[in-house]
Parts: structure tokens; sequence; C-alpha cells
């Protein structure tokens, strides 16, 4: 016999020999099967053991009814159907002559369900997670799903050391008591987090970079130091976008590992990186495909420079920039991009932006939602684009960041999805609300006042409408304060903002010049945006100054001036900011022109100019140079500048020096009578003290120059010189938990005789 014969003849036998197999497995089943039901029609169908559900229920997922003949496969099906309810903890089905007998055990009723040992989590929060409820079945499925998730709960909560365990207590009438008995353990804190691969910063760099951070005592007031898997994804975005701006373009992070330690109490977070080479700006070039738009005219806007370190931020802020200067040129369809040539040999990149005629989209529509209190209007007036303009991507940045500053709302998002055509473009805007009413009580120290506090109510969006509302009390040692202000964004529905302000404040300034001021007045104010960096305010105050409590032995000057007077104000100030922040800058500058004419009734009458300036610069962050100064003036158009509006110098504005501590002043009484001219500079270099960035510690070291001349009391007790005073000293910022805390030491260099001096100021407050 040939080989394909051969082995033909064996595959028919492998195949004989398995038929042979499954037939005889087939039979013995059989068997097996009418061994227990054997023959016959089933004449009835008996339903045991129920209490709660009806026993109809129960036959409603038999596969077999009387009348049909005993079959082990669909006797089979019956008993999978009715487990699968989840109805029942055991079913049996038996015979019994010519009856089907069916037994069931119920499964229990949950009566109650109670959590134990949950402090950090509330009750309400653990129900809304779990799935069982009173009057449902228990089934043993049910609570380790649910055991499951409130697990899951308290690991998104930091908490991965917590344990959950289920307790049953068996009542009356098949029913039970459902217990969690919760072992919430303590926050899983970070042990430590190492960094592999990094050769050109330091680990201690790159944790102040990631907003991760080793567990430590201090950090009671964050959480940061806890684990969070979504956190430790944004820290992925943080490094890349430091060493990016850093000059590191082919920088990436290999993985980014978390690994619970063996008593569970804390993880080790491991992110391994590689550098790359650094890489310095080559070729940096500005090119056009818009017709009679010379790219020569916008170049000036690239904050890319040849020769300097990479840094991907400038090309985002360049892309800016010539979107906006291009789109204010009346071209409505902008798209900048920036052609990226990477020279790896010689570590350069070159970079080309290369103007052109964007898509031409319009937006159809804007579409707000999750706003329930707040109006469409306010948030619509808000948007740089409304419906029917060309689409422009940058001007929707800038407008969802304006609504998020307005601090209505947790969150913001903006998207843009087709339209009913191909050319149109709808902008939905999906916003979340926040609370917007304020109470807030303050307590603090100043060196000026001595201790303080106050208390507010403010609401930032009344009735919706984006109108702020606020009635403020402030008291300390020396001074008492209440004051109503309310502003309308949006006076008219137009970009202007308005507003009043009714206010009355009383001052104890004994110590300075020995009288107390009491001031009450009514301010009117507006102001509008000019352009982006530019704003200008006019303002009208009407207001009643009172000089009392003068006593025998203060100088005659301030007793001539006792009582009280009328001044009709209108004033203006113009601003322009090119500051990173206002409230913690680090570069830019601004430069503020205000003045005041009292005249229009009332009885003073005086001009009162002033300029104030600042320029900050890194010089290499956190080191910050700054430099800052104002002047001021007033012009009389009386025979006398009243005290209350004179300029006073010294404490705050030229440290070395107390309030008031500098300029005209009786050397017989000591009083400070203020003056008509003055001028203030400050040198400030802010640096690292070398702790944690988290202590939120810094250093300076400072000197400040000033003067006060050109008082209207003249005699000749008075010292007035406009001689240059000059104090340098080092101090202290903490932004403690308690609120910011600053702490100055100065010593004057140049002083006359009859200034008063002060070496130590202190200042702290908080609101809560």
């Amino acid at each position: 016999m040939s080989g394909a014969a051969s082995e033909k003849g064996h595959g028919v036998l492998r195949k004989f020999v398995i038929a042979s197999a499954l037939l005889t497995s087939a039979l013995v089943v059989s068997v097996r099967a009418q061994a227990q039901f054997g023959q016959g029609v089933i004449q009835e169908v008996r339903i045991e053991g129920t209490q709660r559900i009806e026993p109809e229920t129960v036959r409603s997922y038999l596969a077999v009814q009387p009348g049909e003949q005993f079959d082990s496969q669909q006797v089979d099906r019956s008993l999978k159907a009715l487990f699968a309810t989840g109805l029942f903890a055991d079913v049996t089905l038996r015979r019994e002559g010519q009856a089907l007998i069916v037994r069931v055990v119920e499964n229990p009723i949950i009566n109650r369900i109670a959590f134990e040992g949950n402090r950090r989590i509330t009750t309400e929060i653990l129900n809304n997670e779990v799935q069982l409820r009173p009057r449902t079945v228990y089934t043993r499925t049910k609570i380790q799903n649910d055991v499951k998730r409130i697990l899951e709960l308290y690991r998104r909560s930091g908490r991965f050391a917590a344990t959950v365990e289920p307790k049953v207590i068996q009542r009356e009438q098949n029913r039970v008591d459902l217990v969690f008995e919760i072992q919430e353990g303590d926050l899983t804190g970070i042990r430590r987090i190492n960094f592999v691969g990094n050769k050109q910063f330091s680990d201690g760099r790159l944790r102040e970079v990631i907003q991760t951070k080793e567990t430590r005592w201090w950090r009671f007031l964050t959480s940061d130091d806890s684990y969070d898997p979504d956190r430790l994804t944004f820290d992925r975005e943080l490094l890349r976008k430091f060493y990016l701006s850093e000059g590191y373009a082919d920088f990436r992070v290999v993985s980014s590992v978390a690994e619970l330690t063996p008593d569970r109490e804390g993880f080790v977070v491991t992110v391994t990186i590689e550098e790359g080479e650094k890489y310095k700006y080559g070729t940096i070039d500005v090119v056009s495909n818009l017709k009679d738009l010379d790219p020569e005219s916008v170049r000036g806007l690239v904050a890319t420079v040849e020769g300097r370190d990479y840094n991907a931020d400038q090309i985002e802020t360049t892309i800016t920039r010539l979107t906006d200067a291009v789109g204010n040129r009346g071209y409505a369809f902008v798209d900048v991009r920036p052609q990226i040539r990477r020279d790896r040999e010689n570590k350069e990149i070159a970079v080309t932006f290369e103007i052109q005629e964007g898509p031409r989209v319009f937006v159809e529509r804007i579409d707000i939602v999750g706003n329930v209190r707040t109006l469409d209007k306010v948030i619509r007036r808000e948007f740089q684009v409304v419906e029917g303009d060309a689409f422009n991507a940058a001007k929707l940045r800038r407008s969802r960041q304006r609504v998020r500053d307005l601090g209505y709302f947790k969150k913001v998002d903006v998207a843009n999805v087709p339209g009913t055509a191909p050319d149109r473009t709808v902008v939905t805007v999906e916003v979340e609300e926040q609370s917007t009413g304020e109470i807030a009580f303050g307590a603090g120290f100043s060196t000026s006042v001595g201790v303080l506090g106050d208390v507010s109510l403010r609401e930032r969006n009344l009735l919706g409408r984006g109108q702020d509302l606020r009635v403020g009390f402030s008291i300390s040692e020396r001074s008492q304060e209440v004051d109503l202000s309310f502003t309308e964004p949006y006076f008219l529905d137009r970009n202007v903002a308005a507003g009043f302000d009714i206010f009355r404040i009383v001052r104890d300034l004994q110590d300075e010049s020995s009288y107390d001021e009491a001031i009450t007045g009514l301010s009117l104010r507006t102001g509008f945006q000019l352009r982006e960096n530019l704003r200008q305010s006019v303002r009208y105050t009407l207001r009643q100054d009172e000089i009392k409590s003068v006593p025998t032995t203060a100088s005659r000057f301030i007793k001539e001036l006792e009582g009280s007077s009328i001044a009709s104000i209108i004033g203006t100030t113009l601003t322009y900011d090119r500051r990173d922040s206002r409230v913690d800058p680090t570069d830019g500058y601004y430069l503020t022109l205000s003045a005041d004419l009292a005249g229009l009734g009332g009885d003073r009458h005086f001009l009162k100019p002033k300029i104030t300036a600042g320029y900050y610069y890194p010089i290499a962050l956190p080191w910050v140079l700054s430099v800052r100064g104002e002047v001021g003036h007033i012009l009389n158009f009386d025979d006398e500048v009243r005290l209350t509006d004179r300029f006073f110098l010294g404490g705050d504005n030229c440290r070395g020096f107390r309030n008031s501590g500098v300029g005209p002043r009786d050397t017989t009484t000591r009083d400070a009578l203020g003056g008509n001219t003055y001028y203030a500079a400050t040198t400030e270099l802010s640096f690292p003290l070398g702790l944690p960035q988290e202590f939120g510690l810094t250093g300076r070291v400072f000197g400040d120059a000033c003067s006060l001349w050109d008082s209207d009391s003249k005699g000749p007790e008075v010292a007035d010189s406009p001689s240059l005073r000059f104090a340098t000293g080092v101090g202290l910022s903490w932004k403690s938990p308690l609120g910011p805390i600053r702490i100055d030491f100065a010593v004057p260099v140049l002083k006359e005789d009859s200034d008063r001096s002060e070496n130590f100021r202190i200042s702290f407050g908080t609101r809560f």
C-alpha cells in the first residue's frame, strides 16, 4: 500500500474512533438522565419553599410544563433559568411519581444598610455609591461588587489601605441587615519620588516642577502628597513643558510608575526620562502668503531670538501675537503655522512663521449650556466673536479665559463642532457654576495700624447679572472703616464698568500728627478698556474731612486746621500694564498716570497729579529684580492745602522710616505736617532661600530712596528739606497657611535729624 493511501486510512480510523467516543458519551448522559427522571409524562409541577414570591412566578421560568415528557435537558435549562433570576439562594428539581417537584430557597430581602467606621467619606456619599438598596434582594455577588465600589471610592481619595468587611445580620421573615464595616486607614502618601535619566537638573529641581509632592508633616493643608494617578499624568505634561522651555526639544517621559509599599501605607513614584540635547534657535524668519501683508511689518512681534536657548512657550506666544496683529489689520481668516527645522548636528532649531489664509469658516451659533443662575448675556459679552463673525481660534481662546476670569464658574469648556454647512461652525460653551456669595472674616497685624480685623459680605454675581455688591466693616487699634460698594461691569450693555462707593473712615493719627481724622463720602466711578493692556478710569468723589481730637500740646499748624471741610473731586487714572501677574509679578512693567482736581464745588481747590511705574526682570527664576517708583505734586489754588490732602511718606512706601516719618515736621511737637511734593523709589531683588518651594518662603534685599517737602505750614520751627533719604535692608516673605506674612529690617543710611526712623516692619493677615 502506498504512503498516501496508508495516511488516508489512518485518518478515517481516527475519525471513526472520535465519533464512537462522542456517541458513547451521549449514551451515558442519556442513560443517567433517564435513570434520574425516567420515562413518562409530567402530570403535575409542584412548587415548594416560596415565601414572598408567587409560585406562578417560579412556573414562568420553567422550560417544562404539565403534559410534556420528562426531559433532562429541559429540566437543566429550567434550573439555570431560576438561578439566573438572582431571587434564590438554592434550587433543586426532582421527580416524585409523575410529579416534578421544584424546591427553592429564596434569597433574603435587605431590611437596612448601614456603614460603620466611615469618618472621611460621609454616609450619604457611600449610599449613592453602592447599588444595593433596602427592600431589594440580597446576593453575594452584589455585595462583592459594592465592596469594590467602596474601596475604589477610598482609593480615589488617597486611602489605599482602606478595608471593607460586609456583615450580615439575620432578621425574622427572611430579612437581613447589611453592615459595611470600614477601616479607612491613613492617607496613602508619597514616600519618595525618584527620577531616572536626569543629568541636567537635580531630583530636587524636578520635584519642584511637578505637582505631586513627597509626604511631609508641613503639608497638612494640601493633598498634593497623596497618591493620585490623574495628578501623575498631569505631572508628565508639566515635566515636558519645563524641559521644552529650557531648550530640550527631544525630551520625553519614558515611564511613570507608582509602586505601593509592602505595608500599603505609601507609594514610591519612579519617573524615567530622556532629556536629550539642548538646542538653541537657529534662523528665525516670517513669511506671508497674504496679499498686501509685508512680513517685515510684524517681525517685531516675534518673541524668539536667534542664538538664544530654544523655548516652546515663546513659539506659542509668537503665534498668538501674529494672529492677533494680522487679524486686527482686517484679515479675517488667518492661520499662523511654525515650520520647525531641527539641525541635530549643530543643536539648532530654525523656525519660520508662515502666515497664510486659514479656512473660510464663520461662526453660525454660540450655544451656552450649564448656566442655571447666570444669564446668557453675562457669558456672551465676554466673547470676542459673535454669530456671523469669521472663526478665529486665538480670539476663542482669549474668550474662554475671559469667562474663566469672571470667577463665576468651576469649569469652562469651549469647543466648536461642524455647523449646517461646510463653512459654518457652532461654538459650544459648557459651564459649571459655583457659589459667588462670600462672607469673609479677616484678622491680621500691621505696624501701621496694629491688630486688625474685618468682616465683609459680598455677592459677585448679583441676580446672575454679573453685578458686584459688597458691604464691609473693618476695625483696628487705630482705624475703623465701613463701606458699601456696587459695580455694574457692563453699564448700559457697553464694555464700561460703573459703580459707586459709600464710606466712613476714622483714623487715629495721634502718634504721627496729634489729631484724629474722620472721612465720610460718596464716590461714583467708571472704567473702560482702551486696549488689551491699557485701561482708563474716571471717578467723582464728594467727601467731608474732619480734623478732631486735637490736644493742646499739638502743633499750632494743626490747631489752625482743626474742623471740617468738604471736597468735590473729579479724578482720572490711566494704566498701562504688561506684567505677567498683578498679584505676584516676575516679568513685565506697568505705568500709571492719575490726577485729581478739586474745586467743582466744596471748600478746597487743588490739582493733584501722580505717576507710578514699575519694572520686573527675571534674572533666573525665581530670582527677580524689580524697580518701582512714584512721584506726586499738589498745585494749590487756595491759600493753603488742607492737612488731609497733603502727601505723607514713610512706612510701607519708604521702609526704614515710621509712618509719616519723612518730610516736613514741627520740631517742637514732633508732629508730621505733610508736604506738597514727593518721590519714592525702590530697588529690590527677591530670591529663594534654598528651602522646598511649597514652604512659600522668599528672601529679598532692597534699597528705598524717598523725599517729601514743600509744606504750606511755614515757620521757624518747621523742618522742611527736599534732601534725599535712603535706607537699605533685607526682608522675608512667607505665603503661610494663615495668609501672607512680610517682615522687613531696614537701616536708614541718609536721613534728616527731624525724621523718625524704624528698623523692623511686619504685617500679616488672612481672610477665611
